[in-house]
């Protein structure tokens, strides 16, 4: 397929969004930028090489070069393969479980292993 595609289009059978409305209310509202230039218009074509700029969920902003155009909504390995992740590593979540040793490492602690950190708890505080 060579040309252009509608950027609401390409960003659903890219698997951005779930529907091809959700992509095009995300556009319309003005958070997507094809080479660094504002877009409003869902309709508006996009072609290998461009590079996309958009707002994903609380904070994360994704940088994705087109590779191709889509022709389906396949599967996700088939999606991937139209674009190239240009976006910065993620910031490290400030909810994620400290590795403590006495667990092993395995996350979240057993039973018995919370019995014993309250009785060391106890016991510091007395």
């Amino acid at each position: 397929m060579t040309g252009k595609q509608r950027l609401d289009k390409w960003l659903w059978f890219a698997r951005f969004f779930k529907t091809r409305t959700l992509a095009a209310a995300r556009v319309q509202a003005g958070t997507v930028r094809i080479n660094g230039v504002r877009v409003e218009k869902p309709a508006a074509g996009v072609a290998p090489g461009d590079v996309l700029t958009f707002a994903m969920g609380a904070g994360q902003v994704r940088v994705i070069r087109i590779l191709a155009l889509g022709e389906r909504r396949g599967p996700a390995p088939e999606a991937q393969s139209l674009y190239n992740d240009l976006s910065p590593p993620a910031a490290p979540s400030r909810n994620t479980v400290p590795e403590n040793p006495g667990f092993e490492g395995k996350g979240r602690p057993t039973k018995r292993d919370r019995r014993a950190l309250d009785l060391s708890r106890a016991r510091h505080l007395e």
